[in-house]
């Protein structure tokens, strides 16, 4: 069977625009948010964001490029180019037709739309971008990577909302597992924090309207408002093992299984049973060679949402029996907000880190405990504990369920 393991990260968050600077303020519980500048938002109830500061692609892409492509396949070169080089390595030595790039986005150019719009109604149809589409279209962002690195195989994109980029990291594995390809790019990215986008959200009531930075983003707790919209990155280079193995490739982790579901219930809203989402877990930890009892550790899709959490809290009883009460949950969203597409790729980066260096860190801002959200949330502090197995899940708008299993190399 061939195996699939971790080998390069790379990121673009609220919380850091790399690896190293992401984890150092995730362990030092900051959070990544901040109050709307981008437009003015005196409109609105929501005063809160989870935004990218400072974003320079220059490393990467030239200026006058750069015009053309959308920021949402901005940050995913960057985070890509990134992983490539934490890893070691171009993978030259392979056939291009054996390397993917895919990337989950639930929204793409969603800013470059809005503004087209506006110069449609202002100026009329002769004065829209030639641009417009190819920069705009969700899928652009995996052709972009491609363009960059040369890699000719499976190239696409998931969009399966919040869920978009957990699909897209277990598809990489499953076609690299299967024998299709023998290394892969793979994540999500996003980048819509706009007005548009804040509406539209905001009057569905799931966001969250507090004042108060560190009260912005609270999973799990009874006071929960909603979620942070944030804006991001996270890909990671699949590689199959030998090949890693082969040219002495630094191995983070194992990625071991994938479950992906569907709750068949809901435009919005998680089925409250939650039987689907925990087959997701099911089927992810099954798939690694694992029982229930061997997960350490699981990034929750946590959004701070009422329904979400509570669901999500019962799905993972289903999954893991009496052995939930003693699993370690946490939820990254706490510092970094919702990333939406993005989500699952930039929490897979917090999961592997957490295998690698036996490190859980803390939900920040949890205060008031909720009855419904009864199991370990993590929310005294980080903890440094074994984590030999984890699991990373992601539940999008639509019912989308997705859990990729992660566990130690060995």
């Amino acid at each position: 069977m061939r195996r699939v393991v971790v080998t390069g990260m790379g990121t673009v968050n609220p919380l850091g625009k790399s690896v190293n600077e992401f984890w150092e303020n995730i362990a030092a519980n900051k959070l990544g948010f901040s109050f709307i500048d981008q437009f003015d938002a005196s409109d609105f109830d929501v005063k809160i964001v989870g935004a990218v500061k400072d974003f320079d692609s220059s490393k990467y892409i030239e200026k006058k490029e750069a015009r053309r492509i959308d920021r949402f396949s901005q940050f995913a070169v960057v985070s890509s180019m990134d992983a490539l080089e934490d890893a070691g390595s171009d993978l030259k030595d392979l056939d291009p037709y054996r390397v993917g790039v895919i990337i989950g986005c639930g929204i793409g150019g969603l800013e470059l739309t809005e503004n087209e719009h506006q110069k449609f109604l202002e100026k009329g149809p002769d004065r829209i971008s030639v641009f417009y589409v190819p920069m705009m279209i969700g899928n652009m962002a995996a052709g972009t990577v491609a363009m960059q690195t040369g890699f000719k195989g499976a190239n696409y994109s998931t969009v399966t909302a919040c869920a978009s980029s957990t699909h897209a990291i277990g598809e990489a594995f499953r076609k690299i597992k299967d024998g299709y390809l023998d290394a892969c790019l793979c994540g999500g990215t996003e980048s819509c924090i706009t007005k548009f986008s804040l509406a539209g959200f905001n009057n569905m009531k799931a966001l969250s309207r507090a004042t108060e930075l560190d009260r912005a983003s609270t999973p799990f707790d009874a006071d929960r408002q909603g979620f942070v919209l944030g804006e991001g990155c996270g890909m990671l280079l699949l590689e199959e093992l030998e090949h890693a193995k082969a040219r002495g490739a630094k191995i983070y982790a194992e990625i071991a299984g994938y479950g992906a579901t569907c709750d068949a219930y809901h435009m919005t809203s998680p089925d409250p049973a939650g039987e689907a989402a925990a087959k997701a877990m099911e089927l992810a930890y099954t798939e690694a060679g694992l029982k229930a009892s061997d997960i350490s550790y699981i990034n929750a899709h946590g959004t701070s949402t009422e329904l979400n959490d509570k669901y999500e809290t019962a799905a993972i009883k289903i999954a893991l029996g009496e052995h939930a009460k003693k699993v370690a949950i946490n939820s990254t969203k706490s510092m970094i907000g919702h990333l939406l597409g993005a989500a699952g790729a930039v929490e897979a980066v917090a999961t592997v880190l957490s295998v690698k260096n036996d490190f859980v860190h803390r939900t920040v801002g949890y205060k008031t405990p909720d009855p419904e959200c009864d199991l370990d949330y993590c929310t005294e502090g980080n903890r440094e504990m074994k984590v030999y197995a984890a699991l990373s899940n992601s539940l999008g708008f639509g019912g989308h369920n997705a859990t990729v299993c992660f566990k130690k190399y060995e």
